[in-house]
């Protein structure tokens, strides 16, 4: 940790949040979620899809469900695509709004949010995430929200340009892959929250590192 995180967020005028792993402790939920999505299938192949989303858990079910169709033989067609999909959100929903808070996240959020503008990037579709926030009461912390089909490295291109910002005044707080890469490919701070899903990113990344917002 070159820095401590209160101080980056201090120093940003943006702060681009994920939401799954850094707001909500909801990786595993829908990690479970996909495994009973294809519960049927052979015990091997659900959980490699479990271990999978663990893994990738920046990226959208609408790139993992066609992948996981795959691995149990399944047509990959859009009509089966999308039935999938909205199985998933079935599914997964409630138990995301259900899951636990992030250690000191919403003292953050609070402390920060008047002060500085907060945006969301999340690979969940916009409808949900916009829903999921409603229902959880926290809609206020952020001026914008950016999801499926919008890439994160995208949301964070337009959003700068929106804001006529420039990429020194932000950080990106993730715990992703896909998190680190929309924020390094766009030039910004990126600070990682550790968890046991990504261990593989914490030793291959140089970059500030912190396991939850109680972290001084």
């Amino acid at each position: 940790m070159q820095r401590p995180l209160n101080q980056l967020l201090s120093e940003a005028s943006i702060v681009f949040w994920d939401f799954d792993g850094v707001i909500k402790e909801s990786v595993e939920v829908k990690s479970l979620a996909f495994q009973k999505l294809f519960l049927e299938f052979e015990r091997d192949a659900v959980e490699a899809i479990g271990e999978h989303h663990e893994n990738n858990s920046g990226l959208s079910r609408f790139e993992k469900i066609p992948l996981y169709l795959s691995w149990v033989g399944e047509p990959v067609t859009n009509e089966n695509i999308k039935n999938y999909c909205n199985k998933f959100s079935l599914l997964v929903k409630q138990a995301v709004i259900d899951s636990s808070w992030v250690p000191g996240v919403l003292n953050c959020l609070e402390a920060y949010y008047k002060k500085k503008k907060f945006l969301l990037l999340t690979a969940t579709p916009k409808r949900e995430i916009d829903e999921i926030l409603e229902e959880l009461q926290i809609s206020h912390f952020f001026i914008e929200v950016y999801g499926a089909p919008t890439s994160k490295l995208d949301a964070i291109r337009i959003a700068l340009e929106g804001l006529e910002k420039h990429s020194k005044n932000a950080i990106m707080i993730g715990d992703s892959y896909s998190d680190y890469e929309a924020a390094t490919n766009n030039n910004i701070l990126f600070a990682l929250r550790q968890t046991e899903f990504n261990l593989s990113l914490q030793k291959e990344s140089m970059c500030l590192m912190f396991k939850d917002f109680n972290d001084e």
